[in-house]
């Protein structure tokens, strides 16, 4: 799997939309820019269909590097989180080949027998 950037992104709006590549860019900005300005006001975002960004509050704790075994302290601050719907996690699961369904048969069995 390789990563679509923006570039990306406008590039297949524009042949979708007609809009030129100009156009549709100026459109993918100001809607990532929106998301971030709620983000900050500290709004959540529901998009119906695709799912919601909203921002987490993270407490100070301490951490240990690994490579050092050193403890440092990292402090508090905030985390913008995106949670999948519902609709699009079936979508993506649908596109990958994954059917919803229940315990596959040797564990029914295992179930079955206790």
């Amino acid at each position: 799997m390789s990563n679509t950037t923006k570039k990306d992104l406008v590039e297949k709006i524009s042949d979708r939309t007609g809009l030129t590549q100009v156009d549709t860019k100026i459109v993918v900005e100001s809607f990532l820019e929106s998301v971030t300005e709620a983000l900050q006001a500290g709004s959540n975002i529901e998009i119906r269909g695709f799912g919601r960004f909203k921002v987490k509050q993270k407490k100070a704790r301490t951490a240990r590097n690994p490579r050092t075994n050193e403890y440092i302290e990292v402090d508090a601050g905030f985390k913008p989180v995106f949670e999948a719907s519902k609709e699009l996690r079936k979508r993506i699961n649908d596109a990958q080949g994954y059917v919803e369904s229940g315990p596959i048969p040797s564990q029914q069995q295992a179930i079955g027998s206790l």
